[in-house]
């Protein structure tokens, strides 16, 4: 029995009648342009090292760098004097006949190449304390002073300084598997880093004369070598941050004896530096899971801000497998600390912080630490070392292993607005959470922002929404990054760019592939694949130095998800996100065909053409029936569905049919070059509603249209493309049928 059932899911199979066969015209060939080809001609080669799946290879190595170092504070003259001894182990294949070491203060110096590859021009206003330090003030000395470099042995070694890298010559290769031990004695002006910038240096309280330092790449520190690009010796320019090799590190820093210092590491020392009683209340806090413990109580900084001692004090740190090491020191830094349970192992969270800080910081920074680790361990891995440490650092946002400074403070009063709060919460998630990403998944910052940025932001909004689900977190959600992705083509990057190429840096590297990865975790692969993906890739990566490719492979490797089309719009082109409806035709169920379809047959498979009769859907929009009436359309005008499946079907089987009234074309538009699933919401006359998603492959043979039917037993009232505005949609006015009038700002 014929079932007409089969000829209303399969409208698309009516076809125009052959035509009589013409000559075609010869046109030229053409290249595979579809924006659903793979990445062979973007992603570098899979090889030993680094395999086609994203995985590391059988040959993958990395080099080690373990550093000794002895640094002291001089506080009335803001200076850092110091010493280090590298142990470097060359894992690699190759024989090395020379090493690298990054000298990141120099950018500091003054007439350094990266200030004079900046642009300038002149500001006509600007305030009197800034005209003075742009156009009066001598330049200060900033910059190392290297006082020597020795081999094991005491003796001299060949060195070449250019601008941010130092060149150390060795006298004979360094062959694979051997190690060199080698010492450099330094020191630097610490620069006041509210007023010359920087990630480091220190903050002046003018009211009581005292220095908070945040100390920072303050070392000579081994450049990466590997696999990729042999030695990373990239210039430091200021927004590339930084490549380094992981390695163990044993350092004492000596301070005055009334600052208290947080660091990257285990402290060795503790009933050395801390008084009894405080030793109590850390060893309390070890045991407290639910608040934080104060360990040096603000009464105890007011007291050690006035003292100025000229007494010395030296701290030891230790830290096993880390990649870099950094310093906070200050006589006003009040201290507190809580356990965090990870896994099977207990971590601290702790924070330092001034009087200045309180009482914002007292009540929520150390309870934020804990929420991230918690919060990016169950994303990732278990949270591997022993402590995070968050650091009040006004008008600062920087990461180091294990340690951080953070922007945020109450005004003079203890007041803290929203804003400010909120600012705060959320950079302190961010640069907690920089710990696994790049410290652990050692990404190259210099090159690629976006691996540790990008990635690091996509948790910070994760992270946000878990501790409030209104949060008003700035970046992850798709609707934040419209108003970047419609700008200036003129200034607008792929995210595969080089760091110091970017215009809108935080946009870029930040904003952009947070959104992405929000997208393929909500709309296009869904939470449970993306998230298995996600942290398959931080497990194959945590403490190795992956590249774009093994994140874009690792994320399919582990999904069965094809996500080239993502990878080559979202990351490789500044392509947009726009859809829209086009055209919506109703249709109708008739037993007599329209003028446009008379002629029609219906295909059978790859047998021939079915004989009829036939039942015919044709469109409200048609001007007249067969070859004889001449009217317009009109719902009455057609037999009812229920006539045919009376005449049709068994009494059984319209028991188990659908009963659709209604049938509808509906062509979707893509003026936007960015590939992307189509979210569309149907409203009813009845005020019900369907959703439906369709993947980003229904444009795999058009980049121009799509069409979709919806046979339905209810009239549509509207029809709506991505509601929600998950998708960074850039233009929402071609989303709507019947297209909704906005109305602008001035009415």
């Amino acid at each position: 029995m014929k079932k007409l059932s089969l000829l209303l899911l399969f409208p698309a199979m009516l076809v125009a009648q052959d035509k009589a066969t013409t000559t075609p015209t010869k046109q030229q060939g053409k290249y595979d342009t579809n924006k659903f080809s793979q990445m062979y001609d973007l992603l570098a080669t899979p090889n030993m090292f680094r395999t086609a799946s994203g995985a590391p290879g059988p040959a993958y190595y990395q080099q080690q760098a373990d550093y000794k170092i002895d640094v002291e504070l001089d506080d009335k003259n803001s200076k850092l004097s110091g010493s280090e001894t590298i142990t470097y182990t060359n894992n690699s294949p190759d024989s090395l006949e020379y090493l690298w070491i990054q000298l990141d203060q120099n950018q500091a110096k003054a007439n350094t190449q990266s200030s004079l590859a900046e642009s300038d021009k002149i500001n006509q206003v600007l305030p009197l304390d800034g005209f003075s330090s742009k156009y009066l003030k001598k330049d200060l000395e900033r910059g190392f002073n290297i006082e020597q470099v020795k081999d094991a042995k005491g003796s001299a070694m060949s060195y070449t300084i250019n601008e941010t890298m130092m060149r150390i010559n060795l006298t004979s290769p360094l062959k694979p598997g051997e190690k060199i031990s080698f010492s450099i004695k330094w020191w630097y002006n610490i620069n006041n880093y509210r007023k010359e910038g920087g990630r480091s240096g220190y903050e002046l309280f003018e009211k009581d004369g005292n220095k908070l330092y945040v100390i920072a790449q303050f070392y000579p520190r081994m450049a990466v070598y590997n696999d990729v690009e042999g030695w990373q010796n990239m210039q430091f320019w200021g927004s590339g941050e930084f490549a380094l090799p992981f390695g163990n590190f044993d350092v004492n820093i000596t301070v005055p004896a009334d600052h208290v210092i947080d660091a990257t590491g285990e402290l060795m020392n503790r009933s050395e530096v801390f008084t009894v009683e405080q030793v109590k209340r850390y060893e309390q806090a070890q045991k407290s899971f639910d608040k934080p413990v104060v360990i040096v109580t603000q009464a105890e900084a007011e007291a050690a801000e006035k003292g100025f001692s000229e007494k010395k004090k030296t701290w030891k740190f230790s830290a096993k497998n880390v990649r870099d090491f950094g310093i906070a020191s200050s006589r006003k830094f009040i201290y507190d600390a809580m356990a965090v349970k990870i896994g099977n192992r207990t971590v601290m969270a702790e924070s330092v912080y001034p009087k200045e800080a309180n009482p914002l910081w007292g009540e929520t920074s150390t309870m934020v630490v804990a929420h991230t680790l918690k919060s990016y361990s169950s994303h990732t891995f278990d949270y591997p070392y022993p402590k995070a440490v968050s650091v009040s650092a006004e008008d600062q946002g920087m990461e180091y292993p294990m340690i951080c400074w953070n922007y945020g403070r109450p005004d003079e009063n203890g007041v803290t607005s929203r804003e400010v709060k909120n600012g705060m919460i959320g950079v302190i998630i961010h640069e907690v959470g920089h710990t696994f990403f790049p410290m652990i998944v050692n990404s190259d910052e210099r090159q690629w922002t976006w691996m540790d940025e990008g990635l690091n932001s996509f948790l910070e909004y994760l992270a946000e929404q878990e501790l409030d689900s209104n949060f008003p977190s700035r970046r992850g959600p798709a609707k934040n990054i419209v108003p970047y992705m419609s700008g200036d083509q003129k200034f607008l990057e792929p995210i595969m760019s080089n760091s110091e190429t970017i215009h809108q840096f935080g946009n870029n590297a930040y904003g952009k592939p947070a959104t992405g990865l929000n997208i393929l975790r909500e709309v296009v692969m869904g939470r449970e694949l993306f998230d298995h993906a996600f942290r398959t890739y931080a497990n194959r990566w945590k403490f190795k130095h992956p590249t774009p490719e093994d994140f874009f492979r690792t994320m399919e490797d582990a999904s069965a998800v094809d996500l080239d089309w993502f990878w080559r719009g979202w990351f490789y082109s500044t392509d947009f996100v726009d859809i829209g409806i086009k055209d919506v035709k109703q249709y109708y169920v008739s037993d007599t065909p329209t003028a446009d379809i008379k002629d029609v047959k219906v295909r059978k498979g790859r047998f021939g053409f079915e004989k009829g009769p036939f039942v015919y859907l044709v469109s409200g929009d048609n001007a007249e029936v067969s070859d004889s009436k001449k009217k317009a359309l009109k719902v009455q005008d057609f037999k009812p569905l229920a006539d045919y499946v009376d005449q049709t079907f068994t009494a059984e089987e319209k028991a188990s049919i659908k009963s659709p009234k209604y049938f509808y074309e509906v062509e979707f538009n893509k003026p936007g070059g960015m590939i992307m699933p189509i979210l569309v919401e149907i409203t009813y006359e009845d005020g019900s509603k369907d959703n439906y998603k369709y993947p980003a492959q229904i444009w795999r043979k058009s980049n121009e249209t799509a069409r979709k039917v919806y046979a339905t037993t209810k009239a549509i009232k509207s029809i709506q493309i991505d509601p929600q505005l998950l998708t960074a949609d850039i233009d929402v006015t071609n989303n709507s049928w019947p297209k909704v009038e906005t109305k602008s700002k001035f009415d």
